[in-house]
C-alpha cells in the first residue's frame, strides 16, 4: 500500500489484499481451516491457533473494512447485530446507555430485552438534539449510542457535537454507520471513538451474506474488552463471508453513489406526488437536517422514506402493487426495495403507520418511478 492517503474508491479495491505470495493468484484465497499447526517448540509462529480468534482471510476483511472507515483496527462479527451485542456486553453491569430514540429496532430491542435484565439501564433521546443528550447523561453513563442518519426516519444527528458530550462525560462514543457506510460518513474523524456497520447491507451489496463489523479510532482498553469477547463468544463470520465481503467491499464506492444518485431523484419524485403525504430524505432542502448532513457527508445515501395519504391501508396497498421493487426487508442491495416498517418492528414501534422504508438500488431511475407511479 501507498504511504500518501488514498481514496476510498483505490482502498476499496486493494486495503486488506494481497497478491497470494505462494501462487501468484491476484484474487484472494480463501482460508476455511479452523485450527492451525503449532512449531516445534509449541509456539504459533504463523499467528494463527484457532478461526475463533483469528482466521486470515478474516484478517483480509478487517484490514480493509479499518481502512475504509479511517480506523486503527476493525473486528468482525457474524451479523450486525452481534456487533452491536458485543458493544454492551463490554459494558459489564450497572452502566447506563443513552441511545438514539430513531435507532434501528432490533438495536433498541437487544438493550430492552435482552440486556436491562441483566442490569444495563437504558434512555433513547432524540439524538439531533445536543441538549437533550446532555441531560440524559448520568455518572454511571458509560455509552453513548448514536444512528446518524435513523433508520427509519433519517434523522441527521451532529457527530461533532455528540462526540464532545460522550467525551466529556467519560463515555465510550459509538455511532451506527450502516446506512452512509464509510464512503459517505466517517465518524472517527468527528471524535467517536467506534463506527459499527451491519456489512450485511452495503458492504455485501448482494443480499447474500450476513456480517456486522466495529472498527475502533483507538486500541484502548475497551478495545481490547472487543477483542476479547470477539474471540471468546465467538459470533465471528465464516472464511467464506469474509471473501464475499471482501468481494462486495471492491465496488462499494461505485455502487454507493449510484444508489445516492437514484435515491435523490426518486425523493425529489415523490414530493410533487398528490399521494405522498411527507418524504425523509436528506438530500431535500427542506430537510430539518439537510445543511448538517452536506457539511459532515459526502452524499446523502440510498435510503429513503416515505409517508403515503390514505394511512396504513393505503401504504399496504402501494407496496402491494409494485412490480419492479422488491417487497423485503434489509437494504444496501443492488436491487431496490421497499417496506412497510411498522408492521415488521412490532407494538412498540413509533415508526408512522403509513409509513414506506425504500433502499434504492441501482437500477435506472426511470424504471423505479414508473413502478412507484403505478403503485401510488
Amino acid at each position: 500500500m501507498s504511504d500518501v492517503p488514498l481514496h476510498p474508491e483505490t482502498l476499496a479495491v486493494h486495503a486488506g489484499r494481497e497478491v497470494d505470495a505462494g501462487t501468484g493468484a491476484i484474487a484472494l484465497p480463501i482460508h476455511p481451516s479452523t485450527t492451525f499447526q503449532r512449531d516445534a517448540d509449541g509456539g504459533f509462529s504463523h499467528g494463527h491457533i484457532y478461526t475463533r480468534y483469528a482466521n486470515p482471510t478474516r484478517t483480509h476483511l478487517e484490514t480493509c473494512i479499518a481502512a475504509l472507515e479511517g480506523g486503527v483496527e476493525a473486528a468482525a462479527f457474524a451479523s450486525g447485530t452481534a456487533a452491536a451485542m458485543t458493544v454492551f456486553q463490554g459494558l459489564g453491569p450497572d452502566a447506563h446507555v443513552v441511545a438514539s430514540a430513531d435507532s434501528y429496532h432490533g438495536i433498541l430491542r437487544l438493550l430492552r430485552e435482552i440486556m436491562a435484565p441483566w442490569r444495563l439501564a437504558v434512555s433513547t433521546v432524540d439524538t439531533t438534539d445536543p441538549d437533550a443528550v446532555r441531560a440524559a447523561m448520568r455518572p454511571e453513563t458509560r455509552l453513548l449510542w448514536v444512528e446518524t442518519p435513523s433508520n427509519p426516519l433519517l434523522k441527521i444527528s451532529d457527530l461533532d457535537a455528540l462526540a464532545d458530550i460522550a467525551r466529556a462525560a467519560n463515555a465510550v462514543s459509538v455511532c451506527d454507520n450502516t446506512f452512509a457506510t464509510p464512503i459517505l460518513q466517517r465518524p472517527l474523524e468527528h471524535g467517536f471513538d467506534v463506527s459499527m456497520l451491519s456489512t450485511t447491507k452495503y458492504l455485501g451489496g448482494h443480499s447474500d451474506v450476513l456480517g456486522g463489523a466495529l472498527v475502533t479510532r483507538a486500541a484502548d482498553a475497551f478495545w481490547e474488552r472487543i477483542r476479547f469477547l470477539q474471540g471468546a463468544g465467538g459470533a465471528v463470520p465464516s472464511p467464506f463471508d469474509c471473501w464475499l465481503m471482501l468481494r462486495g467491499a471492491a465496488t462499494l464506492p461505485l455502487r454507493v453513489r449510484a444508489q445516492s444518485e437514484n435515491a435523490g431523484r426518486l425523493a425529489e419524485h415523490l414530493v410533487a406526488h398528490r399521494m405522498v403525504e411527507a418524504v425523509y430524505y436528506p438530500g431535500l432542502a427542506a430537510h430539518p437536517g439537510h445543511a448538517l448532513a452536506a457539511r459532515q457527508m459526502n452524499g446523502f445515501g440510498g435510503m429513503l422514506s416515505f409517508t403515503v395519504k390514505g394511512g396504513e391501508a393505503a401504504a399496504v396497498k402501494t407496496a402491494a402493487n409494485v412490480k419492479l421493487i422488491k417487497r423485503a426487508t434489509s437494504l444496501g442491495g443492488v436491487e431496490s426495495l421497499i417496506e412497510h416498517r411498522a408492521s415488521i418492528e412490532g407494538p412498540e414501534t413509533r415508526t408512522p403507520r403509513n409509513l414506506l422504508r425504500m433502499s434504492v438500488g441501482v437500477e435506472h431511475v426511470d424504471d423505479l418511478i414508473a413502478d412507484l407511479e403505478n403503485a401510488l
